[in-house]
């Protein structure tokens, strides 16, 4: 199916937000969050086929894709990105938002249903609930490194002699994202995420580097206690919000893992639901995205009576 889209530029106090709408523009889209270093790029093959039945607005996270970086100075942290969710329904005046997330995008979602479920009326989670917990014994260190690396990369942008990152060709740069993924996106299919994410070399021709804000290699997450994402879940559950899962079989992602977590909401939201690719790895949506669809597409039927298919802009 040939990709029917628009590019789109929102702007936000440091610059702007860039993604792609899909489908029709006289109805509020879903609102699709990509996972950690990807880009709108990972729903290139999955929103031509959801658009005919509900439109879609991929962006790219502050500092990825073609979205403007953070200033220097500052971390970036995924309780940012919960706040672009308010940033774009404030600049499209949306009163709701219909939220599609992978990986970490599904984390920010469930998040960010969590703290405003009255403003959600539909989440669908691909490979993730939410992000894992790092123990105490792991956490303290790893923001010992965070900050240390928060340092270095603010020194590199503050440097009047900035140097290029490393420069490859993009067959190569296909090879690192295979690898870097490990494995999870097909070959084939790295070219949809490099596409936003590489700009060409000024040393080298025919090289490309990584154009991505580097600092967002060393993001912050909030890392929920069990029992704190049980308070999250319960705030989604009053409301019986339609919400998602659809895990890949051969996913190597902790975070897709069946957890207690998974089985409350199972317990306490009846619209809840859970569903798993068999041959689907982390990067399903993306490697097989016609069966992802059928099951997006039969949920998004299930729930037609709900806000988001009759809201218009």
């Amino acid at each position: 199916m040939e990709a029917n889209f628009s590019e789109v530029s929102i702007a936000v106090p440091w610059g702007h937000i860039a993604g792609r709408w899909y489908g029709s523009q006289d109805e509020r889209p879903i609102l699709a969050l990509h996972g950690w270093l990807d880009n709108c790029g990972t729903f290139t093959k999955l929103a031509p086929l959801l658009a005919p039945h509900h439109s879609l607005l991929c962006i790219d996270y502050p500092g990825h894709g073609r979205s403007s970086h953070l200033p220097p100075g500052v971390m970036y942290h995924t309780m940012e990105f919960v706040r672009i969710i308010g940033r774009i329904m404030q600049a499209y005046k949306w009163k709701k938002v219909s939220l599609m997330g992978h990986s970490m995008g599904a984390s920010v979602a469930f998040k960010f249903a969590s703290l405003y479920p009255e403003r959600v009326d539909m989440v669908i989670s691909l490979d993730a609930l939410k992000s894992f917990y790092w123990t105490p014994s792991l956490l303290v260190p790893f923001f010992e490194h965070l900050t240390e690396m928060a340092i270095k990369d603010n020194e590199r942008l503050m440097s009047p002699y900035p140097s290029q990152p490393a420069s490859f060709s993009f067959k190569q740069l296909e090879y690192l994202i295979h690898e870097g993924s490990m494995k999870s996106i097909d070959l084939d299919k790295c070219k949809y995420i490099l596409e936003r994410n590489v700009a060409n070399s000024k040393l080298y021709p025919h090289k490309y580097y990584f154009s991505r804000d580097q600092r967002a290699r060393n993001i912050i997450q909030l890392n929920a206690t069990m029992e704190m994402a049980l308070e999250m879940a319960k705030r989604i559950c009053r409301t019986s919000m339609p919400y998602i899962v659809i895990k890949g079989g051969e996913s190597d992602n902790s975070n897709a893992c069946a957890t207690e977590l998974d089985d409350f909401m199972m317990r306490h939201n009846t619209n809840f639901e859970q569903h798993v690719y068999a041959q689907g790895t982390h990067h399903m949506h993306l490697n097989n995205a016609p069966p992802v669809a059928e099951i997006i597409i039969e949920f998004l039927h299930k729930h037609k009576g709900c806000n988001m298919t009759s809201s218009k802009m």
